[in-house]
């Protein structure tokens, strides 16, 4: 079968999706790593920078120069240490300087003697910041060198530039893309596998089709168990008849026949009495009728004659319909008071509206979105496949412009529907 031009098939649909959601997943991961590094080499550089400041403050070397108050004497001691330390700490600088901010040593032999770029708290203690100095942004601390009497002699800052920062954060990105690779090729895996496992279920069918392609097989099913339980029921009465023929009962062999007949008159009455009436759902209801006779529930049916023609088409109107009585049959059974409601009228509008109300226990608050759900079902799972009536129900509705929800006491599904064109015209 040629399908419609740009329409592309169930399980092309899935891999496009599941592709582009392995893309985006990759980046959204890829953006998560990028920032969590750069997150980690910044509390990386704070602690290594205020280890290296609080170590150097208290070092007996740079606590004597400082108090000996000869700031080139202190100089030609600490520069070559703190150029030592700069190197085995990997940073990028280390500035001596004494109580009032002068440098005492800095990796640029120009700034020494110079007032240090950044901030120096009001009372002693340790800061961490980033500022802009001499050698560009940075991140550093600073901590207070205090002598035997906890006076304040001086002060040691490290830093870190934030250009070095970058450097170290790009050294981390291969692993990061790598394993954004490694994330989008097992999503793209994942989707070619979804999407030959598709194509086996569904062929290459567009998703319209499958959906019809299900909306039939429902059709076919609820209809199929409608008129074998039509066909039983009028089976059961033929063979009582026979048998009380047989002996001699005339009376009550006619009385059930009679019976049998008014019984279904009624019923056929009121599903010909529809100007509108689609014969397969007129088939439909009295096939439900002898269904719900045969399981021990009252069977109830409300008709508007002048009720229009829905846009649905027959298949989905069977399916929809089935669907509903099938869930509203399965609910009364499990109550005592047994009994199922199908009423069909004109909405306000001139739209369709369809009630199927039952004598169930109900559907608890929490579950009413999930029962439209594909797969979800309050049942055990059986031959019939559970888990897609009331979903194909939901999808069918609102393909056709309409709309399904559930109400309480009793346990109502409501269908509204609008009118079919050719309904609308005859009634204008």
């Amino acid at each position: 079968m040629a399908h419609a031009p740009g329409s592309r098939s169930a399980a092309s649909r899935v891999f496009a999706v599941l592709l582009v959601a392995a893309v985006v997943i990759g980046a959204l991961v890829a953006v998560y790593l990028v920032v969590e590094a750069q997150r980690a080499i910044r509390a990386e550089a704070e602690r290594v920078t205020a280890a290296t400041a609080i170590a150097l403050a208290s070092s007996p070397d740079v606590v004597s120069s400082l108090s000996a108050g000869d700031e080139e004497s202190a100089t030609r001691l600490l520069e070559p240490y703190a150029t030592d330390v700069v190197d085995d700490a990997g940073l990028d600088f280390i500035t001596v300087m004494t109580a009032a901010g002068v440098r005492v040593t800095h990796p640029d032999p120009e700034q020494i003697g110079g007032q240090y770029l950044g901030t120096i708290p009001a009372a002693p203690r340790m800061i961490t910041e980033e500022f802009t100095g001499t050698l560009g942004p940075s991140v550093r601390t600073i901590v207070p060198v205090l002598d035997t009497d906890d006076a304040l002699i001086g002060w040691v800052a490290a830093g870190v530039t934030t250009e070095s920062i970058t450097e170290t954060l790009v050294r981390r990105l291969p692993l990061s893309l790598g394993i954004t690779a490694g994330l989008i090729a097992l999503g793209a895996g994942g989707a070619l596998i979804a999407r030959r496992v598709t194509r086996r279920i569904a062929g290459d069918l567009p998703p319209g089709q499958v959906r019809d392609a299900v909306s039939s097989y429902e059709s076919i099913r609820t209809l199929g168990e409608a008129l074998r339980a039509q066909t039983h029921e009028h089976g059961n009465r033929m063979h009582t008849a026979v048998a009380l023929l047989e002996l001699g009962r005339r009376d009550e062999a006619i009385e059930i026949l009679t019976e049998t007949s008014r019984q279904s008159q009624s019923l056929v009455d009121q599903v010909t009495a529809r100007r509108h009436g689609d014969p397969a759902v007129g088939a439909l209801l009295l096939g439900k009728a002898s269904q719900a006779k045969e399981r021990g529930i009252d069977w109830r049916l409300r008709l508007d004659p002048d009720t229009p023609r829905s846009p649905l088409s027959t298949v989905d109107s069977v399916s929809v319909l089935g669907n509903l009585v099938d869930n509203a049959m399965d609910a009364a059974a499990d109550s005592d008071d047994r009994w199922v409601e199908v009423s069909l009228t004109t909405a306000a509008g001139g739209g369709v509206v369809l009630e199927v109300s039952d004598s169930g226990p109900g559907v608890p608050a929490a579950l009413r979105e999930q029962i439209f759900e594909q797969g979800f079902s309050t049942k055990p799972a059986g031959a019939q496949g559970r888990g897609i009536g009331l979903a194909l129900v939901r999808s069918v509705v609102t393909g056709a412009g309409g709309e399904v929800s559930l109400s309480d006491d009793p346990t109502t599904f409501r269908v509204v529907l609008p009118a079919a064109a050719g309904s609308r015209r005859q009634g204008s």
